[in-house]
């Protein structure tokens, strides 16, 4: 019987057993702490024959202490926290779930920039302390909208955007035009589309900044930043000033720099409680997308365990 390691807090938390289909398999679930401290991960990763790891950083310290390792599996999409070089060094596998929870994501996305458009958490929060003035928002169908990032949520976004009658712009220097028209939108780079966009929504890698003092500083007056992706793609004391200035009306976002720690993020201060909404990363936290990245975490640990190819390899 083979030892997998978990360190999502969210596997099998939906409607598929998968502690169950594991079982099923010949394997036994372990559970172990998000945040992979090494100091409560050791003893765990020293029994380990597979790991479908959290957000937390996989390093080359972490395999150090997990002699028996095979696999890691990420839960999720992003890899930027594992140390894919000491993975290969060691001949470990890493595998992921792309595209899990595109759709889950998108559906956010879109909730956010309704909720910025038309001023919705703002407007719950002063009717219960008895604040009955109205704000006037923007229809999404009369607004042009910018996807930066066009791969599979920022389609999943063009396809929900479709329905509201908006223009769409996508941004995206890894897919040809031809593609981008494919899907529902108009090429755009990035420096213009900034100029032109009513609403900005992000979905791209993170490792860049996308908004900053110098593109911020050309937006469209009034615009609503959406970023449903990774903290360091803005930068949040920009983005404050410019919700200052009135340059942006809105800032609506899935994560902050730092995320639980973010408390001195510049975008908490209180006179920008009005204009800026956070979420506690609800991007990807629905019954389908933890399915789905369960089971398509598990079954390539399962493959792995025996003598098969993982489906969704990384480092190849």
């Amino acid at each position: 019987m083979a030892v997998i390691l978990v360190t999502s807090r969210s596997f099998s938390d939906g409607d598929l057993d998968l502690v169950g289909r594991a079982a099923d398999a010949g394997h036994r679930i372990m559970r172990g702490p998000a945040h992979h401290d090494l100091t409560e991960l050791r003893a765990l990763l020293h029994g380990a024959d597979a790991w479908i790891a959290g957000t937390g950083p996989v390093t080359a310290e972490h395999l150090a202490a997990a002699p028996k390792l095979k696999v890691i599996a990420r839960y999720g999409v992003g890899t930027e926290a594992v140390d894919l070089a000491a993975a290969a060094a060691r001949g470990i596998p890493v595998t992921n779930t792309p595209g899990a929870n595109a759709e889950a994501v998108a559906d956010h996305a879109l909730g956010l920039i309704l909720a910025a458009l038309r001023f919705i958490p703002d407007g719950d929060r002063r009717v219960r302390r008895g604040d009955w003035a109205v704000r006037r928002g923007r229809e999404l169908g009369a607004a042009t909208i910018g996807i930066v990032g066009f791969g599979r949520i920022g389609q999943g976004v063009a396809r929900r955007l479709a329905g509201f009658g908006s223009r769409i712009l996508a941004a995206d220097p890894f897919l040809p035009d031809d593609a981008v028209h494919a899907a529902g939108a108009e090429p755009m780079a990035l420096d213009e589309m900034f100029r032109t966009a009513d609403v900005i929504t992000l979905h791209a890698p993170g490792g860049q900044r996308l908004a900053d003092a110098a593109r911020l500083s050309g937006i469209r007056h009034g615009s609503v930043l959406v970023n449903t992706a990774r903290p360091d793609l803005v930068d949040e004391d920009a983005v404050a000033s410019a919700l200052r200035e009135g340059t942006l009306s809105a800032y609506a976002a899935d994560t902050l720099d730092g995320d639980t720690a973010a408390g001195a993020s510049a975008l908490l201060a209180a006179d920008l409680a009005d204009r800026v909404i956070v979420t506690p990363h609800l991007g990807a936290q629905t019954t389908q997308a933890v399915d789905n990245m369960g089971r398509m975490s598990l079954d390539d640990v399962i493959a792995v365990l025996r003598g098969e190819q993982p489906v969704h390899l990384v480092n190849r």
